[in-house]
C-alpha cells in the first residue's frame, strides 16, 4: 500500500491486511457491512495510482450482481478513495486529475453452451446492452464496473474483482468465461462476497482444498473487534432472522437457509421411473402451467394421484415458444391424460392464455391463479410439505430441474414478511419450480360432485333420460 493512500483513509486491520496481500489469486468471504467492497477497491486505486507514478497503465474490471451495485461500487469507493488519494499526493496532481465516465457495452444476440454434469445444452442469450461506470487516469490506467454476465466477463480484459460473487446469477458461467481471459494474461483475480448457500461458484472456491488462493475470512464478530464500528446485538435484532444471520454476518454455509427446496430432499424425492409419460396408470392427473414471458421458460407440470402420493408423469419445457403453441401443448396434454384441475399462472400475460383455457376445457378443471407474495408462499408450502412426506415424486438426473428447484429462495424482509426469490444458477427463473407447485395447488382442491343431464337428441325436448351423478375414473372420485 503506498503512503499516500495509507494516509488518506482510516483502515480497518483487515481491509489493510487484504489491500497488502499482493497474491495472484485472492478470494475474501467478508461479513455483510463490513467494508468489503471499499476495502478491495482502495486496493485498485492503489494499484492504479502506482502505474501513474511508474508510467504504466493496467486494467481492472470490477464485475457486480446488478447494475447498480457497479455504479454503488464507483460513487461509494472509487470516486472517494481516487479523490482522497489525489488530495494526498498532490504532485501527482499536478499531471491531471482522473475523470469518472458512464458508457455502454453492447452484445449482439448470440447462443453459449452450459454444461451440466455430462450434458451440454445451448442457451439462447438475447441481444443486450449493459452501462459501464469507469474511471479513466490521465496516464491511460482504467477501472470499469458493470453488471455481471458470462459476455462482460469475456468482454473485457485486465485485472478481476468479482464483487457479492456468490449473488451473481449465472456464477458458474460468469467464471467459465472470465477466469481463462484474466489468466491468461497473467491478471490479478480478486474474489469477494458474503456466503449465499452451496449452490455456487463462490462456494467451490472458498472451500477448495488447495494452495492456489490466498484466503481471508471475517466474520462480524472479528470485524468489530479490530474496529468496525456497530453495535451486534441492535444488527442481530434488526435482522430479525437467525438463519440469514447466521449465514450474512457469521459466514456460515447454511444450504437449507436460503434455499426453499435443499438438495438433499430434492434427491430423496427423484425416482427413476418418474417423469415417464409412457407409465401413465389412467389415474387423476393434476397440471401445473407457468406461462412464459419472453424468455422465460413455459412449463406444463402433469401429476398424477397414485395411491395418494402426486407422480410426475412429465414436465414440458420450452422457451420462446408462442401462445398458439402454448396452446397446442396444453391441448395435448388434456388429451392424453385425465386432467381433474390445471393450475396456471394468471400473473401479467397469462390472463388470456387462462381465459382461453377455461373456455376450450370448462370453468371446473381450470384455475386462474394471481402470483401475490402470499400465494405464491402457500403454494411453495404445499409442494415442500408434500416432498417432506414424500409424495411428491420427481424425475431423478436431470440437473436443470434440480437447479430450478434449487433455484428459489426464503428471505425476511424489514418488515418481518418471509418471501421468495429466484437466486441461483439455472436455466429459467425457477419455472419449473412454480409449475411443480402450481401443480401440488390443483391438487389440493377438494372434490366437487355434480349433476348433469345429457343434451336431449330430441328437438322437442322430450327426453326422459335419468339426471347422473359424477362418480370418478372407477371407484376414485374425479371428474371426467
Amino acid at each position: 500500500m503506498t503512503a499516500p493512500l495509507e494516509r488518506a483513509v482510516s483502515w480497518l486491520p483487515y481491509q489493510r491486511a487484504w489491500i497488502k496481500d499482493q497474491s495472484r489469486f485472492k478470494i475474501g468471504m467478508f461479513t455483510r457491512r463490513g467494508g468489503k467492497t471499499f476495502g478491495s477497491s482502495g486496493e485498485i486505486v492503489d494499484d492504479c495510482t502506482l502505474a501513474e507514478i511508474d508510467g504504466r497503465k493496467v486494467r481492472w474490471t470490477i464485475l457486480s450482481r446488478s447494475e447498480n451495485t457497479a455504479k454503488e461500487a464507483l460513487n461509494d469507493a472509487l470516486k472517494p478513495l481516487t479523490r482522497a488519494f489525489y488530495a494526498a499526493y498532490s504532485e501527482l496532481a499536478k499531471r491531471g486529475e482522473p475523470t469518472f465516465v458512464e458508457d455502454a457495452f453492447h452484445v449482439p444476440a448470440h447462443y453459449r453452451e452450459v454444461r451440466q454434469g455430462d450434458r451440454v445444452f445451448k442457451v439462447d442469450v438475447p441481444e443486450a446492452t449493459y452501462k459501464t461506470h469507469e474511471v479513466h487516469y490521465p496516464g491511460g490506467s482504467r477501472v470499469i464496473a458493470l453488471s455481471a454476465s458470462p459476455d462482460a466477463a469475456r468482454g473485457f480484459g485486465g485485472n478481476l474483482l468479482l464483487d457479492e460473487f456468490a449473488f451473481h446469477a449465472d456464477s458458474r458461467a460468469i467464471w467459465a468465461s472470465a477466469y481463462p481471459v484474466a489468466a491468461r494474461g497473467g491478471h490479478k483475480i480478486r474474489v469477494i462476497s458474503t456466503p449465499n448457500g452451496k449452490g455456487n461458484k463462490f462456494y467451490e472456491l472458498m472451500t477448495a482444498e488447495n494452495n492456489v488462493w490466498s484466503k481471508h475470512v471475517v466474520d462480524i464478530y472479528e470485524a468489530v473487534r479490530q474496529g468496525l464500528d456497530v453495535n451486534i446485538d441492535e444488527l442481530r435484532a434488526g435482522m430479525a432472522d437467525e438463519d440469514a444471520w447466521a449465514q450474512e454476518f457469521e459466514l456460515k454455509w447454511l444450504d437449507e437457509a436460503s434455499s426453499w427446496l435443499d438438495y438433499d430432499l430434492i434427491s430423496e424425492c427423484e425416482r427413476d421411473w418418474a417423469g415417464q409419460p409412457g407409465l401413465y396408470e389412467g389415474g387423476q392427473v393434476f397440471v401445473g402451467v407457468d406461462i412464459a414471458a419472453r424468455n422465460d421458460l413455459f412449463v406444463i407440470w402433469v401429476d398424477e394421484l397414485v395411491r395418494d402420493r402426486l407422480v410426475t408423469r412429465e414436465i414440458i419445457a420450452k422457451k420462446r415458444v408462442t401462445f398458439a403453441e402454448q396452446d397446442r401443448l396444453l391441448d395435448d396434454v388434456f388429451d392424453r391424460y385425465r386432467v381433474v384441475r390445471a393450475a396456471m399462472d394468471q400473473t401479467g400475460m397469462g390472463e388470456k392464455p387462462v381465459e382461453d383455457a377455461k373456455r376450450r376445457y370448462g370453468e371446473s378443471r381450470v384455475d386462474g391463479v394471481l402470483f401475490s407474495a402470499a400465494r405464491k408462499l402457500e403454494m411453495a408450502t404445499v409442494l415442500k410439505e408434500r416432498m417432506q412426506d414424500r409424495t411428491k415424486l420427481i424425475p431423478a438426473g436431470d440437473p436443470l430441474l434440480r437447479a430450478d428447484l434449487h433455484a428459489i429462495k426464503s428471505r425476511v424482509g424489514a418488515t418481518g414478511i418471509r418471501r421468495l426469490v429466484v437466486d441461483g444458477d439455472t436455466d429459467g427463473h425457477g419455472d419449473r419450480f412454480w409449475a411443480g407447485a402450481l401443480a401440488a395447488a390443483a391438487a389440493q382442491t377438494d372434490y366437487q360432485p355434480y349433476a348433469y343431464q345429457p343434451v336431449s337428441a330430441d328437438p322437442r325436448g322430450d327426453d326422459d333420460r335419468p339426471i347422473r351423478l359424477t362418480a370418478g375414473f372407477g371407484a376414485a372420485k374425479g371428474v371426467w
